[in-house]
């Protein structure tokens, strides 16, 4: 049994409820230096993928390697730093979020998907205040998802992201994939509200320690649970984004906690030595 296999095990026996689980997706980043294992390799999707879809995918069983040539939307690929915010040039003529701005516009072939330069620029998020309704995902009466470009970069510089870009490829899978005893470098649950209880408390039992969340309405799954973690070594947990919902299709009773992998195992251990003290089989509405 892999090391995260039995990390999660451990986390749901300890929780005390029968058939049990909380939709898991480990991460694993590979700098542009790395060789990645063969195994690894083949599951790369023939198809664009979102680091949102690929999440909730991988908790179902179905691994995904993204690179700048399959993932999916424009925004994940420089919050993973696989590409440089500022180029100029579109990742490609079809990726599931563009694909999106492209159907709505009434196009067709004529239509040109925007760069990343026009995503850290905020003139993607602020599209009818740009007077670029064709960046628009919800037809002519989008107000896009900031008011201006100036509040659309205030956001966009708080929107965590690796670069300049350092990455060759993002991992993600679940804890039946056994092909590697891979340590992941973040750990993504997919959580309901009394879930997040228990597993705070667990975090805490041993350490003492507050979770500070920060959390936005977009680039959620990339920015705020995947890399954030990564970076600050932090726990974070945040309300699924845009894309998540519409996209991806996350539940409304669900939301994110990206957890480091050494955080990871501090908070299954509390969760085994706190067992006793919190009986979370008696917390109302939980349930196998």
């Amino acid at each position: 049994m892999t090391k995260i296999k039995q990390l999660y095990s451990s986390m749901i026996d300890a929780m005390g409820v029968e058939n049990f689980e909380i939709p898991m997706t480990a991460v694993k980043f590979f700098k542009k230096e790395d060789e990645i294992p063969e195994p690894i390799k083949m599951n790369q999707p023939a198809i664009s993928l979102t680091s949102c879809q690929a999440t909730k995918q991988a908790a179902l069983g179905d691994a995904a390697l993204l690179t700048y040539d399959n993932i999916g939307c424009v925004a994940a690929a420089i919050t993973f730093g696989l590409v440089d915010q500022n180029q100029t040039e579109p990742l490609g003529e079809s990726r599931v979020y563009t694909d999106i701005m492209r159907d709505q516009s009434g196009l067709g072939s004529d239509f040109k998907p925007p760069t990343p330069k026009d995503f850290t620029s905020g003139t993607v998020y602020a599209c009818k205040a740009a007077d670029r309704m064709d960046f628009a995902l919800f037809g002519k009466d989008d107000v896009g998802r900031f008011k201006d470009v100036e509040t659309a970069k205030k956001a966009i510089a708080d929107m965590v992201a690796i670069q300049p870009p350092t990455m060759q490829g993002v991992f993600f899978y679940s804890i039946d994939f056994d092909d590697l005893d891979l340590i992941p470098d973040v750990v993504v649950l997919n959580i309901r509200s009394a879930e997040l209880t228990r597993i705070i408390q667990a975090y805490q039992f041993n350490t003492g320690k507050r979770v500070t969340a920060s959390m936005g309405g977009l680039r959620v799954v990339n920015s705020d649970l995947i890399v954030r973690p990564y970076l600050t070594q932090e726990i974070n947990i945040a309300p699924y984004c845009l894309g998540a919902r519409l996209i991806a299709e996350f539940e409304a009773d669900r939301l994110g906690m990206g957890i480091p992998f050494r955080l990871f195992e501090e908070t299954v251990k509390g969760m085994e030595d706190s067992k006793t003290g919190f009986p979370f089989h008696l917390y109302p509405g939980v349930t196998g």
